[in-house]
């Protein structure tokens, strides 16, 4: 199941498994061997690769058919805020942020509106 859905996630986002390899600072034969099921991610690299692929690690599992994670749940008006989170250079931010809670995760987004109040100014 891991190995089909990781594939489909990453066509999905039109990466070819070298940009993906580059994304997660690994090899295109890592991202082959788990595409082909000859090897499995560890844990940490399951949680980077859903994170990079914007699934849930559920999903990747075949726990779920559900493909959303909190980053494609934000509405479409807060396309900005989705590009914030999937910089790379923000990810420890985003990964620390998907962990919280929901009252925790509106507090972020009212702080977001702010910042994007600030900059419009």
């Amino acid at each position: 199941m891991l190995s089909k859905r990781l594939k489909a996630a990453r066509l999905k986002k039109k990466l070819t498994q070298q940009e993906l390899a580059n994304r997660l600072k690994t090899t295109k034969g890592t991202i082959s061997n788990y595409e082909n099921g000859h090897s499995t991610p560890s844990n940490e690299m399951l949680k980077e690769l859903a994170l990079v692929l914007e699934v849930s690690t559920d999903y990747l599992l075949g726990v779920t058919d559900s493909i959303n994670t909190s980053l494609t749940h934000l509405p479409d008006d807060e396309e900005e805020m989705k590009e914030f989170f999937s910089n790379p250079e923000l990810n420890l931010f985003f990964r620390e942020m998907k962990e919280s809670p929901e009252e925790q995760l509106e507090e972020l987004r009212e702080i977001w509106e702010v910042i994007k109040k600030r900059n419009k100014k």
